[in-house]
């Protein structure tokens, strides 16, 4: 018996949930508090104010967006050619260089020495050619009188051709000393920027010592991806001969960092490990914002299209087939239009490639209380709905949804 009474206790409160679950769904105004969500007095088929705009045409820059590397157009390790005493360093780590500044200065004094040496041969060589010279011109005089045999004087111009020869060899070995002489100077072979040094003076360096590392920045390289479906509307604008405009973006808050870039490189293939395609971009850089190594994000401008039919971003809404806005037609009722973003138009507005004509009117704001039919009141931006008026109230408040409608709002 125990066990058919708590089986009865159980139906006994189910039905007493049931009737008092029936009650208030019966209470009268009740199905009114769902439904008066319109703001002021309304009802059922009180117009939704919402905010609406007209689909403007303007001529909108489609970009191509992707995160970039900054890269120095040139980096240079700067090592001696010549060893010795590293006697001074002529730079200040940071700063920029100009190519042919002096960076580095070496013990010059083995190298003097040697190329003094080169120099007095040289001089020897050319003394003793013009001898030849001179005795070989001599000589040819008295050949003509039978003075000379014609054997000796033979001779003679092959002595002055072998001067000839020492003398262009003790040149070329003059040379050598001087060059390596020069070499003491150790000079910037680029414009750039300093790095940290790698020695200090008074050290003993050789040929594998590096001295300072140089980065040009100007002008600099950006380097970055882009899917490879973009690749054929790269490649057709690029092939156009139209320099195509290249922006850096910070990656914080995306504000230009510089604009003065310009696409130079497609690379010739894609990665097949993340389908993406590299480009190349030259940058002025004059002002240094940007550095080797940064990170940056990268616009690319790749075309212009003539009177684009523009709206807020904030019309466009998401359903399971698509993409699709709110269109206020004539009786002030709204459709539901499927539409097709072609692209985005800086950060609030996008670019419609079908579905819209110039001039509907589309809601941006007040779409969450919309179905295909409802009546609206269109506002313009930026305005409010009308306040109720003193009828409308007293009609609200005997139908019982004046102040259920407004927390329905």
């Amino acid at each position: 018996m125990s066990r058919f009474w708590k089986i009865a206790l159980i139906v006994v409160a189910v039905i007493v949930v049931l009737a008092i679950g029936f009650r208030l769904v019966h209470k009268p105004g009740g199905a009114g508090q769902g439904r008066g969500g319109a703001p002021g007095a309304g009802g059922d088929n009180a117009p939704v104010p919402v905010t609406v705009v007209p689909v403007a045409k303007q001529d909108v820059p489609i970009y191509l967006t992707g995160l970039g590397t900054v890269v120095a157009r040139n980096t240079v390790t700067v090592n001696p050619q010549v060893g010795g005493q590293l006697l001074s360093i002529n730079f200040k780590e940071g700063d920029e260089v100009k190519k042919g500044d002096l960076l580095a200065q070496i013990d010059p004094r083995t190298f003097q020495a040697s190329y003094d040496q080169a120099v007095a041969q040289q001089h020897q060589a050319e003394a003793q050619l013009a001898t030849a010279r001179s005795n070989y011109e001599r000589s040819k005089t008295l050949l003509a009188q039978n003075y000379i045999a014609k054997q000796d004087l033979e001779s003679l111009r092959n002595t002055v051709v072998q001067d000839e020869a020492l003398v262009a060899a003790d040149k070329a070995n003059a040379e050598n000393a001087r060059v390596q002489l020069g070499y003491t100077r150790i000079v910037s072979p680029i414009d750039g920027v300093a790095g940290l040094r790698a020695v200090d003076p008074g050290n003993v360096v050789t040929t594998s010592t590096a001295i300072v590392t140089l980065t040009q920045i100007h002008p600099i390289y950006v380097e970055f991806n882009l899917p490879e479906q973009n690749l054929d509307q790269v490649r057709s604008a690029f092939r156009s001969g139209v320099s195509l405009p290249v922006t850096a973006l910070d990656r914080t808050d995306a504000h230009p960092i510089d604009a003065s870039g310009a696409l130079q490189v497609v690379d010739n293939q894609i990665d097949a490990t993340t389908g993406t395609f590299k480009l190349r971009a030259l940058f002025d850089n004059k002002d240094g914002n940007l550095w080797p190594g940064q990170f940056v994000n990268v616009q690319l401008k790749v075309n212009t299209v003539q009177g684009g039919l523009v709206i807020p971003a904030q019309a466009v809404q998401r359903g399971p087939d698509g993409d699709y806005v709110y269109v206020v037609q004539a009786d002030k009722t709204v459709k539901m239009q499927p539409v097709t973003v072609a692209s985005e138009v800086g950060d609030s507005h996008v670019m419609i490639g079908k579905g819209l004509a110039l001039g509907e009117q589309v809601v941006t704001e007040g779409q969450f209380r919309l179905k295909p039919g409802s009546k609206v009141n269109p506002l313009k931006p930026g305005e409010v709905p009308p306040a109720p008026t003193a009828a409308e109230l007293q009609k609200a408040a005997k139908s019982g949804q004046g102040g259920r409608g407004r927390r329905g709002h």
